[in-house]
């Protein structure tokens, strides 16, 4: 459904190529959630527990900025993963003021589990686009989001 707003060609342009990025955005996170939620898990929940099994340990900060939340949210996601006992927060050494958020055992069994579902689920979704869509796509949104954040400070 195209915008209903009559204003110039471009502002009518710019607001239905942004209903169709947050359509598609909301489709498939729609469509990955099933394994988020058979695990019990939020998105935000979810991204914390991937990127530390793909990237390791992590400041809080560090760990917020990678999935685009702020410092109190990310306070709320990390507090409720600890309360499950699949992440803990850790002192680092060289600095005491600082914690750094680590994966237990139980969160990297969890995380190894559900993740292979999750990226099947998403070579599926995206099969619909051919490679080279597929990197065109990821080029556009890339440039997109670089844009967007060069303009906005943090989430």
């Amino acid at each position: 459904m195209p915008t209903a707003y009559h204003g110039t060609e471009q502002e009518q342009r710019a607001l239905n190529t942004l209903i169709k990025m947050l359509r598609a955005a909301e489709s498939v996170s729609t469509f990955l959630q099933s394994g988020r939620v058979s695990a019990g898990l939020s998105i935000s929940q979810f991204g914390v527990l991937e990127t530390l099994y793909h990237l390791g340990p992590m400041c809080q900060r560090d760990l917020g900025r990678k999935i685009l939340k702020s410092s109190g949210n990310i306070t709320t996601v990390i507090d409720n993963l600890e309360k499950r006992q699949l992440v803990e927060r850790r002192r680092l050494e060289t600095d005491r003021r600082y914690f750094q958020v680590h994966l237990t055992e139980k969160g990297r069994t969890l995380i190894a589990q559900v993740f292979p579902e999750h990226v099947e689920r998403i070579v599926e979704r995206f099969s619909v686009l051919s490679a080279d869509e597929q990197e065109q796509l990821a080029m556009l949104c890339k440039k997109f989001g670089m844009a967007s954040t060069e303009k906005d400070p943090e989430p």
